[in-house]
């Protein structure tokens, strides 16, 4: 793994969540570099998923921060998160299915857009423009991940692998700086992990993204990451190489039970 150095892109400080009697996240925090692959790793209600959907601001923290670029996200809407750069996919797909592939990936596009009702209902020269520049990009995106060929299919009549595929290119279209991945390895089999592994190290190297994963498949994380936070019942457990993570007791016993 490459060392990577910089400011802090993003910083989660002390951030803590209750739904009624459960504690979903107990004052956590850490950064995310710039250029960095940071993996969040945890049993099930560990409270990755409620972290990532602070930091979509689809759920307000009862306490602590979120910092990108130096600026607080919780006084902004969910609306102005992904204009800032920061895109996400979804563990539970969020496509739609009865669009196009193709469709799929312009309205991930969408918010970078500029327009205004007036030009687009007068179809001004520019407004045209714009738009075959962002199909072109879109069917670009669409090769990168291998589905230039399925442009013009509903997106609900490819298989699971195939549409995790959509959606990151849908996330792509955002041209994002800092990559939300939410489970992309669910679903996926031993080959399909592999290659997914791959393509998130070449997203990161070829891109310059950063890239904030939550995974269930602990190898996978272990073998893309710079840095991983283990999280337990809604609190961090461990911070800290992917090698030393893998040694932690604390997260052996998370996974393992007290017995290992």
């Amino acid at each position: 793994m490459r060392e990577v150095a910089g400011p802090a892109l993003l910083r989660v400080s002390e951030l803590s969540l209750r739904f009624g009697g459960i504690e979903a996240l107990a004052g956590v925090s850490f950064d995310v570099e710039a250029g960095s692959i940071v993996g969040l790793i945890g049993p099930n209600g560990a409270g990755k998923t409620t972290l990532f959907n602070c930091i979509s601001r689809l759920y307000r923290p009862d306490r602590g921060d979120i910092r990108f670029r130096g600026r607080s996200l919780l006084g902004l809407p969910p609306h102005r998160i992904a204009p800032l750069g920061i895109a996400r996919t979804f563990q539970n797909l969020a496509l739609f299915p009865s669009l196009t592939v193709l469709d799929n990936v312009l309205i991930g596009g969408h918010c970078r857009m500029r327009g205004d009702f007036l030009s687009e209902a007068l179809r001004l020269p520019w407004v045209g423009r714009a738009e075959r520049r962002a199909r072109r990009r879109a069917l670009a995106l669409l090769a990168e991940v291998g589905l230039a060929d399925a442009a013009a299919t509903p997106a609900g009549a490819l298989t699971f692998a195939m549409q995790k595929r959509v959606e990151l290119a849908r996330a792509l279209a955002l041209e994002p700086v800092l990559l939300l991945l939410d489970e992309p390895a669910g679903g996926l089999d031993h080959a399909e992990v592999e290659e997914l592994g791959r393509r998130i190290r070449a997203l990161r190297d070829q891109r310059r993204l950063t890239l904030l994963l939550v995974e269930h498949h602990v190898q996978m994380v272990m073998a893309v990451s710079d840095q991983v936070v283990a999280l337990d019942f809604g609190r961090k457990i461990a911070e800290g190489a992917p090698a030393e993570i893998q040694r932690h007791p604390d997260v052996i016993r998370a996974y393992l039970g007290a017995a290992a």
